[in-house]
C-alpha cells in the first residue's frame, strides 16, 4: 500500500514534471522566436538610423552633364558665392564619384577627396570638410576637378554615372550643387594607348595633353561664360549613388612637393632620355615636372613598380605644349623611384613628387640588439603603411584590394604602429563593410568593396573587376579571435562588434560539423588556404573553425546574445574532443590520407588554436625546424607558435632565415611570398600587406606587451627575449603610451612607464636565474620568497607582479 502511494506520487510529480517541461519548452521557443524578431528589429532599426543620419537633410543636387558618363573623363565644376563676412565655420559635404579635387579662390583645399564607393553593395560615401580657413567676406570662386573612373575593381564599385554632390553650411546659410553651377569636361585629359591598368583596377592611365588645357580655370578671374549650366539628377538618396554615408577617416596625410632624394639621368638606346627620382622608401606619391620644351612632346611618367605583381598597373603621359611649363600627375602610384621618359629636346628644369598617405601617426617603436630584427620590423611597419589608404589593401599596386586575410595580419600589425585614436579607423572601417557587403544567402566574401557583378556575370567568367565570391578560412578568420575580436581587444570599441555581430552569427551558420565531430570541409568560392604546397586542409581548417566559435562566444557574451553561446561551445568541444584522436600521429599534426610532406601550417595552427596538448609542443617544434611551406602570410602563426611553446630562439632563427633574402635586399617592403619570380606567390609583389608579421610577434611575445582586458585597461608586459641583449619599445594605447626598455646585461634591469589609469601584470623572465629582486629599489623576492603585496606568482616562464600607472624599475640580481 504504501509502495502504490510512493508510486502514485512519483507518477503525478513526473506527469507535473513533463507539464512544466512542456511550457518551459514553449517558453525557450517563445523566447528563441522573439529573440530572432528583436535582432532582425535591432539591425533594421540600426540601419534606418543611420541611414536618418547620413541621408538626411541634403538639399543639395547631384550635378554633371547631360548623357552617359564615359569611363575615364575629367569634369571641371565653378561656382561664385558672394559672403557678407568671413566666416567662423563653414562645414561643406562632398561627394562624388569616384575622387575630386577642390580650390577656393585659387587655393587647394583638397587634393584627392572622396572614398572609394561604397559602405555597402548600393551606397556612397562622403566627405565632411571645413573651408572657412579658405573663405572671405566678398566673392570666392570654388572650383572641384572630378575624376570618374567608370570601371568597376577590386576596391571601387562604380555607380555607372559620373556627378558631384556639394552642400556647405556657410554662417547659417545653406549653399547647395544645382542648376547655378557651371561645369564641362576638362580638355586636356583623354586615355592612354594600351596597356592599361590590369582589371583588378578602377583607376586608369592620365594622358594630359597640355595644349588643351585652359591655364588657371580654378582661379577667381577665370572667365567661364562658355561652360555649360549643370544638369541637376536628383536629391540624395537618388540613384544610383543611392544613400550616403560620412567617411569614417580622415583626408590624407599630404607631405606637398617634395625633391627627390637624388636624380639620375640615363640615355635609352631609342635616343630618349631617361630620368630617374629617387624616392626615400616605398610610398604613394604623384609626380610633377617642370620643363621647357616645344609642342607635342610626350614624357612618360612611371615607377620602377609599373608592373609590380606581374601585370601593368598605372602610369601616366604629359603631352607638352611649348615654353616652360609644370604639370602634376593627381592619379598615386608607388615604388621606389619615378621614372620620366623624354626625347632629347625637353629641358627639365625640376621632377619632385609629392608623398599621400593613409592619415595616422607613426606612435609605436621596437628596437632590440639584433639589427637583422630591427630591419625586418622596420620593413614590416613600411609595409603596412604602403598598403593603407582608402582601404587596407593586400598591394599597393596590382589590385589595391581589401582582402581580409590580409587584413587580419595588417590590423594585428597596426596596433603596434599607430596612434590610437586615428591608426583604428581604418580597421573599424574594413569590418562594416565586410558585414554590410554579406550576401543573402548568409556569406561573407572579400574584397570589399569590389564591384557587383551583374546578372551576366555572376559566375564571374568574364574579369570585369566585379568579385562576389567566399574564400571561406580567410572568412573564419576575418571573424573570428584574430579578426573582430583582436580589433575589439586592443581597441575597447564594444559598438562596432555588437553591430556587427548578427551578420557573425548568421556566416557561422553556415558551417556544419561531420559525423566524425570535425568540420565538413566548406569549399566555398575559392578553395584557398594559403599559396605554396602540402596543405593540409582539415587540420588547418578545423583550427580556423575552432578559432572563429571562441571568438563568437566572447562577441556573443559582449552584445547581450548568450543564448548562443553554448551552439558555440558545443562545436568547440566537438573538434577539440575529436582534433587530436584523429590529427594526432604520434609524432606530428597530420589527417588522415594527407599526401605529400608534413605542412608546417597544421602543426602550428594546432598550437595557435589551443588544440595541441602541451605534451605534444617538442615534436611540432622539430617538424617546424624542418618543413617550411607557409608562405609569409601563413608563416605569422608558425612564429606566433613557437613563441606560445616558449621556443622564443626557434622563433627569431626561423624568422631570420624565412626573411634572410628580403633582409640583405635594398627594397624598403616586404614581398608576397619568398622572393620575386618563381618563388614570389600570385604575381609576386614586393609589397605585400600579409608579410610583416614579424612585427607583430616581436611587439606582442618579444617584448612581451599586449592586453588583458580591451582596449589595454589591464595590459602583460612577458617579454620572450631569447639570446637577445636589449629590447625597446613603445606601444600606443588610449590611456597614453606604454613605454619599455629591458637590458639583460650586466644583470637584467626593465624600466617600464605605464599610463594612467591602467595596470600591468610585469613578468621577470625565470630564465635570468633571479635569486633577488627588487622594484624601484625596493626587495620585493630573495631566494624564492616573495615580500611584496604587488606578487602574482610564479609559473614555468615568469615571476610576476603587477603594478599601477607610474615609472617602474625592475631589477633581476
Amino acid at each position: 500500500m504504501q509502495i502504490a502511494k510512493q508510486t502514485e506520487l512519483v507518477n503525478n510529480s513526473n506527469r507535473e514534471y513533463r507539464k512544466m517541461k512542456r511550457i518551459v519548452m514553449g517558453m525557450e521557443k517563445t523566447w528563441y522566436l522573439a529573440r530572432q524578431v528583436f535582432t532582425i528589429l535591432a539591425v533594421v532599426v540600426l540601419m534606418t538610423a543611420m541611414t536618418a543620419k547620413a541621408g538626411s537633410n541634403w538639399k543639395a543636387q547631384w550635378i554633371g552633364l547631360e548623357g552617359d558618363s564615359r569611363p575615364n573623363t575629367w569634369y571641371c565644376f565653378r561656382k561664385v558665392v558672394q559672403l557678407d563676412k568671413t566666416p567662423q565655420s563653414a562645414i561643406a559635404r562632398i561627394a562624388c564619384d569616384s575622387k575630386y579635387w577642390l580650390w577656393v579662390n585659387g587655393q587647394l583645399a583638397v587634393f584627392e577627396g572622396q572614398l572609394k564607393r561604397g559602405p555597402t553593395p548600393q551606397d556612397t560615401y562622403y566627405d565632411e570638410v571645413d573651408l572657412s580657413p579658405y573663405l572671405r567676406k566678398g566673392h570666392n570662386t570654388l572650383a572641384v576637378l572630378v575624376w570618374y573612373w567608370g570601371k568597376h575593381g577590386f576596391s571601387h564599385n562604380s555607380s555607372g554615372r559620373a556627378g558631384l554632390l556639394f552642400q556647405a553650411d556657410i554662417n547659417r546659410k545653406i549653399l547647395v550643387s544645382d542648376i547655378a553651377w557651371k561645369v564641362r569636361l576638362h580638355p586636356a585629359y583623354g586615355a592612354t594607348e594600351e596597356p592599361h591598368p590590369n582589371f583588378r583596377l578602377s583607376e586608369a592611365n592620365i594622358h594630359f595633353d597640355a595644349r588643351l588645357d585652359m591655364a588657371g580655370w580654378q582661379e577667381p578671374d577665370f572667365d567661364d561664360s562658355a561652360w555649360q549650366a549643370a544638369a541637376e539628377f536628383g536629391k540624395p538618396p537618388v540613384s544610383p549613388w543611392n544613400r550616403l554615408e560620412k567617411r569614417p577617416i580622415l583626408q590624407w596625410k599630404n607631405i606637398g612637393l617634395t625633391y627627390y632624394e637624388s636624380v639620375e639621368e640615363k640615355v635609352n638606346t631609342d635616343g630618349t632620355r631617361l630620368v630617374i627620382g629617387k624616392l626615400p622608401y616605398n610610398c604613394h606619391v604623384t609626380p610633377y615636372l617642370k620643363v621647357k620644351a616645344p609642342a607635342g612632346c610626350k614624357i612618360d611618367i612611371r615607377t620602377d613598380n609599373y608592373l609590380g605583381g606581374g601585370k601593368p598597373n598605372v602610369r601616366a603621359e604629359y603631352i607638352t605644349r611649348d615654353g616652360i611649363q609644370e604639370f602634376e600627375s593627381l592619379g598615386w602610384m608607388n615604388g621606389h623611384d619615378m621614372r620620366y621618359t623624354m626625347p632629347q629636346n625637353v629641358e627639365v628644369i625640376a621632377v619632385q613628387y609629392r608623398q599621400t598617405g593613409y592619415n595616422a601617426d607613426f606612435a609605436g617603436r621596437f628596437k632590440c640588439s639584433d639589427e637583422k630584427l630591427n630591419i625586418l620590423w622596420e620593413k614590416s611597419r613600411r609595409t603596412l603603411y604602403v598598403t593603407m589608404r582608402d582601404t587596407y589593401m593586400d598591394c599597393p599596386d596590382r589590385e589595391r584590394a581589401q582582402w581580409w586575410g590580409d587584413m587580419v595580419n595588417e590590423m594585428g600589425e597596426a596596433f603596434y604602429v599607430f596612434d590610437v585614436r586615428k591608426g583604428p579607423l581604418l580597421a573599424k572601417k574594413g569590418i562594416y563593410e565586410l558585414a554590410r557587403w554579406q550576401r543573402k544567402d548568409k556569406v561573407l566574401y572579400s574584397p570589399v568593396p569590389a564591384g557587383v557583378p551583374g546578372p551576366d556575370n555572376l559566375d564571374r567568367k568574364v574579369n570585369d573587376g566585379t568579385w562576389n565570391k567566399e574564400l571561406p578560412c580567410q572568412m573564419l578568420a576575418s571573424v573570428g579571435w584574430y579578426g573582430f575580436w583582436t580589433y575589439y581587444w586592443y581597441t575597447g570599441d564594444k559598438q562596432t562588434i555588437v553591430d556587427v555581430y548578427p551578420h557573425v552569427r548568421d556566416y557561422l551558420s553556415l558551417w556544419k560539423l561531420g559525423n566524425d565531430g570535425l568540420c565538413i570541409h566548406r569549399q566555398g568560392d575559392w578553395d584557398w588556404m594559403d599559396w605554396g604546397d602540402n596543405k593540409d586542409v582539415p587540420v588547418l581548417e578545423n583550427a580556423w573553425l575552432y578559432l572563429a566559435m571562441k571568438g563568437a562566444v566572447e562577441m556573443a557574451r559582449l552584445s547581450g546574445n548568450r543564448a548562443d553561446i553554448p551552439g558555440y561551445r558545443a562545436t568547440m568541444d566537438s573538434i577539440k574532443d575529436n582534433f587530436n584522436k584523429t590529427f594526432w600521429q604520434g609524432d606530428k599534426y597530420r589527417s588522415p590520407g594527407c599526401e605529400g610532406q608534413t605542412d608546417d601550417r597544421a602543426n602550428a595552427m594546432a598550437v595557435v588554436a589551443g588544440l595541441a596538448d602541451p605534451a605534444t609542443y617538442p615534436a611540432i617544434r622539430e617538424v617546424l625546424k624542418t618543413q617550411y611551406y607557409a608562405s609569409p602570410y601563413m608563416e605569422k602563426y608558425v612564429l606566433e607558435s613557437l613563441y606560445l611553446m616558449d621556443a622564443p630562439q626557434e622563433a627569431i632563427a626561423r624568422m631570420k632565415e624565412r626573411w634572410a633574402e628580403q633582409l640583405d635586399s635594398p627594397i624598403s617592403t616586404l614581398l608576397e611570398g619568398w622572393g620575386i619570380g618563381k618563388k614570389g606567390y600570385g604575381g609576386g609583389t614586393y609589397n605585400h600587406a600579409w608579410s610583416g608579421g614579424p612585427l607583430t610577434v616581436l611587439s606582442q611575445y618579444g617584448a612581451g606587451v599586449a592586453p588583458t582586458q580591451p582596449g589595454f585597461r589591464k595590459f602583460a608586459v612577458l617579454p620572450q627575449m631569447a639570446d637577445l641583449k636589449e629590447i625597446e619599445a613603445v606601444v600606443p594605447t588610449r590611456y597614453g603610451d606604454i613605454q619599455l626598455k629591458i637590458q639583460k646585461a650586466p644583470s637584467f634591469k626593465m624600466e617600464l612607464f605605464v599610463p594612467a589609469d591602467t595596470v600591468a601584470e610585469v613578468g621577470i623572465p625565470k630564465n635570468v636565474n633571479p635569486s633577488m629582486i627588487q622594484i624601484n629599489g625596493k626587495t620585493v623576492y630573495r631566494y624564492g620568497k616573495a615580500s611584496s603585496d604587488s606578487y602574482l606568482g610564479e609559473d614555468m616562464q615568469w615571476i610576476r607582479y603587477s603594478v599601477k600607472e607610474g615609472q617602474w624599475t625592475f631589477e633581476a640580481k
